[in-house]
Formats: C-alpha cells, structure tokens, sequence
C-alpha cells in the first residue's frame, strides 16, 4: 500500500486538509500522515470548518512534529512550504505543493485553498492508484 506523508510547518492547516481529502478520497488503500516542522497547539478552526462544509471531518486531529521515522515510513512526502525544515532521503518521492497559507484567514480565503488541495489530491490518487 502506498504512503503519503504531508508536511507543512505548523500541521495546522494545508497537510490537514490534505490528509483529510486523501483518507476521505482513497480509504484505506493508500496510508496517510501529516506532521509539522514545527506544529501548532491545535487545528486551524477555519481548516476544520472548511472541510466540514464539504462533509470531512477532521476535528480529531492533532498536530504532529516532524520526524525522520516518518519521512522514512512514507513512499511519497508533499511539502507545503516547510523548506529546508524537510530531510531528504533517497529513494522517496517529493513534490512541494505551493498553496496559500490558510493561517488568520477567513473561511472566504480557506475555500479555494481547500478545494485546491482536492484537485491536487484526486492527480496524486490517479498515480499512486493506477487501476484506482
């Protein structure tokens, strides 16, 4: 099973929304994490309200920090500006995501970064998930 790590600095909003789009889109066949260079205390509540309007739920969820284990268990790490916070190992795939950053926005700034983060996520489905 394919895995996909998503990391931006604070895991707050953009690597959410994504994880959430990729669990929500692909189920159970490819594995899903998100972690943070340097995670916030919470959730953006704009990210979560974002994604609940679109009927995902990700209010369970928790920052994460960045770890070497994780970049090392995950096939595919997409960065959304943590920079050089990334370590690279050979072998993996890594893609940086430009996206606004949805942090002290308002929901009518969030929606096009939420759906954004779909479309990029449905491509990332139709390569991991050929036959899919």
């Amino acid at each position: 099973m394919p895995s996909v790590l998503f990391v931006c600095v604070h895991n707050a909003g953009r690597s959410q929304m994504a994880a959430g789009w990729l669990s929500h889109l692909a189920g159970d066949r490819i594995e899903v994490r998100s972690a943070g260079s340097a995670p916030a205390d919470q959730i953006n509540p704009v990210a979560v309200e974002a994604m609940r309007e679109v009927g995902i739920d990700i209010t369970a969820e928790r920052p994460k920090v960045l770890t070497v284990d994780a970049v090392q268990a995950s096939d595919v790490v997409i960065t959304m500006g943590c920079g050089d916070a990334c370590p690279v190992f050979p072998g993996k795939r890594y893609e940086d995501w430009k996206l606004d950053d949805p942090a002290g926005q308002g929901i009518e700034a969030v929606r096009p970064i939420r759906d954004e983060i779909r479309t990029r996520i449905e491509q990332l489905i139709k390569e991991l998930l050929p036959s899919g």
